[in-house]
């Protein structure tokens, strides 16, 4: 069994003002940073969202036809830097802010992972930008796509508009390339299909990595086992595959921490190979420790 018991430093558990309310933000340690995944909340995903599965595969793995589909927003504060990734839904964004003590103008930068409407639904408020003093970081693929887009890109439009004087645009690069940091700790990896500019973020910090992979997974019971499942609403299926292996091997291969925006709250664990078939995930009690 791989030991990551060096991974973590410490973990910090906030708990909704009611006994009666789902935990919604949890905080840790990776090196020097201070990361908190905020929950935006979710419900089930229906199986006819996946594509190629097969009905031994569903009746396997989801015998019920349904799989948990939750949505998260990262944070990393850095000593320097509040970086927040993806803007979720804004159900539950602005709440989980003021409990970790932080205000919308005190987030000084925005990865997006891609621009679907539930990961930059947080991102205006009144059709005006929330966080007003935050500079916006898309890969320039996912930018031209959703600029072209037509009608259904009006929402994404509409962040370009509101940020359009903070908006920095860039290239993300394989995982396995050397390349240097898009921010201070903080490197873009390409993991193109689900949307065509769909980027992750790798964190290091004292030599402690974590992968944030996006909507590299959307039902985790059946595409960890069987990566080859796509989703209905991939641009792209089979890159989407391509990245999701491709990605998960390199995970398993170096022993990194990961987490993605649809991974159930809180949304951090472990990968290998899995029993009979594919990759397994394993979630992280960081309360008791790594």
């Amino acid at each position: 069994m791989m030991k990551y018991s060096f991974l973590f430093l410490s973990a910090m558990l906030f708990l909704s003002a009611s006994a009666q309310e789902p935990q919604t933000v949890i905080t840790f340690q990776v090196g020097k940073f201070t990361v908190s995944v905020l929950s935006e909340g979710g419900g089930q995903g229906n199986s006819g969202l996946l594509k190629g599965a097969t009905p031994e595969q569903l009746k396997k793995y989801l015998p019920n036809g349904t799989f948990p589909l939750e949505t998260q927003v990262f944070l990393v504060r850095t000593p320097d830097k509040n970086i927040m990734i993806d803007a979720g839904h804004g159900k539950n964004l602005f709440k989980n802010l003021q409990t970790l003590g932080l205000g919308e103008n005190q987030i000084q930068i925005i990865l997006l992972t891609h621009l679907h409407g539930d990961h930059i639904g947080g991102l205006l408020r009144d059709g005006k930008k929330a966080f007003p003093n935050a500079e916006v970081y898309i890969s320039q693929k996912e930018y031209d796509y959703w600029l072209n887009l037509g009608e259904k890109g009006a929402a994404a439009r509409n962040v370009f508009d509101a940020y359009k004087d903070k908006i920095h645009l860039f290239e993300p690069v394989e995982a396995e390339k050397q390349t240097k940091d898009l921010l201070p700790g903080v490197k873009a990896i390409a993991a193109y299909g689900h949307t065509p500019g769909h980027t992750a973020y790798l964190l290091q910090s004292d030599d402690v990595k974590w992968l944030i992979w996006g909507d590299l997974t959307h039902s985790m019971p059946i595409q960890m086992p069987c990566p080859q499942v796509a989703l209905s609403f991939d641009v792209d299926a089979e890159k989407a595959i391509q990245s999701r292996k491709y990605l998960l091997d390199y995970v398993l291969k170096n022993r990194i921490i990961a987490g993605g925006m649809h991974v159930p709250f809180p949304a951090v664990g472990t990968v290998s190979k899995g029993k009979t078939e594919g990759y397994a995930f394993a979630p992280i009690c960081l309360c008791e420790g790594i």
